[in-house]
Parts: structure tokens; sequence; C-alpha cells
């Protein structure tokens, strides 16, 4: 029901300002209506646009702006907005889980799968073609045992796979009066959860970047994966040897490694190859690596 403006009306402090005789406009009535400071903040005249009371139904309470009482009920407002929020976050974030998009993208293993056995896909030929054997099994300092040669190992793990061989290599032309020790290690990881792309490159530009007695060379190789580089020890003088030199491999998500370390005592006979001859036997061995990794893959 509709309250009569003779009526003394609970709702008289929300008068209608401007409104001559308006229900609880203070004043004579029949009198322009004088505004009055709305005591709680809000527009005066109701919600929305409705005067107090409207259609039949109590108006709303007010929100008040100030005091103490209204700061608790500000803040209960509040914990429910953030209920709901942290409601819509959750749901949110299950339907994520459950649709993979937390999972990151697919690894591009370009065709490559774990091998146990590295050495068994390792390609010798073009060291076998420099003169180079595999130096026979040598007895253990600590056994009997002989020592393997090649030595091959690997781990599988939900983040990374990893394999290596390590081979002892003897020049043909060597001789027992002096020393010479010649290794080759090669590693290959398959990445299946972080690219390594972004960061590859700088791992190697970082040979050139370190405060050192050792000086490197790093250059870019081309036409084996995706990107390669070719780290070259320098000497004293500012040229290069074949003393130490590795080749760095990435194609998709896999990286492989060639390290070449050799080293000959000044009584030791024989002709060591060049910084070249090194490089391109890497650089030969590792394409053919790589070609029968993706073909193990495919079988």
């Amino acid at each position: 029901m509709s309250l009569s403006g003779d009526q003394n009306s609970p709702y008289s402090a929300y008068g209608t300002p401007g409104i001559p005789g308006a229900p609880g406009t203070p004043g004579t009535p029949g009198a322009p209506g004088t505004p009055q400071a709305n005591p709680y903040g809000g527009v005066p005249g109701g919600y929305g646009g409705q005067a107090p009371g409207s259609y039949g139904y109590p108006p709303a309470p007010p929100t008040p702006t100030g005091g103490a009482g209204g700061a608790e009920r500000g803040a209960s407002g509040w914990i429910w907005a953030i209920g709901g929020a942290v409601a819509a976050s959750a749901i949110w974030a299950s339907m994520m889980f459950a649709t993979g998009a937390f999972s990151g993208p697919s690894p591009d293993l370009a065709g490559y799968a774990y091998t146990d056995d590295l050495c068994a896909a390792t390609s010798m030929t073009p060291f076998k073609n420099a003169d180079f054997t595999i130096a026979a099994n040598e007895a253990s300092a600590a056994s009997d045992t002989d020592t393997a040669n090649p030595q091959h190992s690997g781990s599988r793990q939900d983040a990374v796979d990893t394999m290596w061989c390590n081979t002892s290599l003897k020049a043909k032309s060597a001789s027992s009066s002096g020393y010479s020790s010649t290794w080759l290690y090669n590693t290959a990881t398959l990445h299946k959860k972080t690219d390594p792309g972004p960061e590859f490159a700088a791992g190697y530009r970082a040979y050139e970047k370190q405060a050192s007695s050792i000086d490197y060379r790093v250059e870019r190789v081309t036409g084996i994966g995706d990107e390669a580089y070719l780290v070259t020890q320098k000497k004293k003088d500012g040229g290069t040897d074949g003393s130490y030199m590795l080749l760095g491999v990435r194609d998709g998500w896999l990286t492989y490694q060639s390290t070449w370390s050799n080293y000959a005592s000044s009584g030791a006979s024989g002709t060591q190859p060049t910084g070249d001859e090194v490089a391109t036997m890497l650089k030969t061995s590792a394409k053919e690596t790589l070609q029968r990794l993706r073909d193990a893959e495919s079988r």
C-alpha cells in the first residue's frame, strides 16, 4: 500500500527534494520541498529511482558508506565478492588442467628416440679414415678386469633422456716411446619438457665470454640440425690446433655434443691431426650419428 503524505512516514528523511507536497517532504504541505542531507550518503529518493516503500514492498536497507557499522557491512560484501572470484578461478583452473592447457607444448623430438647404447649408433668412420683406431681395453688399476672401451650409459627421466659414449682412440703411427691420449666424448639429450632452443646458442657463445687463461673461438656451423656451433681452443699465438674441440648440435628438442680431446708429449711419434681435420671429423661423424639415431626410431 502507498503511504500518505499526511502520515508520519518512517522514511520521511528520504523526502523527494524539489517536489511540492511529496510524501515525507518537510515544510508546509504544498510548499516547495527543501532538500535535506541524506544521513546515509546515498541518492535521496530511494534506490534505482524508486521512492522507499513503492509497490507495497518495504525499501531495501541503505548501504552506509561511513562509520564502523558501514565498514563491517562493506567488508562482508567484499568477502562474498572474493569468494565468488575464488570459486570461478577454481572452476577455470580445473577446466585448464582437464584440457591440458597447463601441460605446455608437445616436445619436438624430430624423429629421435632414446637408445641405451649411444656407442653403437656413433659413427667412427671419419676417425678410422684419419688412421685412428679404438684403443685396446686397458687393465684397471683397481682390479684385474679390463676397462671397457668404448664406454656407454644412459638415463631415462620424465623431463629428459640422456645418453653418452666415451671412446679412447689411438693413432696407428703412435709408438710406445712417448705418451699420447686421444678421447672422443659424445652425449645426446632428448628434452621432453622444455624447448632447449632459446638458450642453446648462448651456452656455446659463453666460451668466448669466459675469463680464463684459455681462449676459445666459436663458429656457427650450417648443414647439421637446426643449429650447430664449433668451439675451438686457441693457442697462445692466436692460432688453433687439434688439441681440444667440441661440436654442439640442436635438432628440434634434441641436443648432441661431440668433444675431441688430444694430448701428445714431445717424445710421442706420429703426426697429430690439424684443427681443420678434427673439425671435419666431428662434423661428418655428427651427421652420420644423428641419421642413425633417426633410423633406429623408424625401425
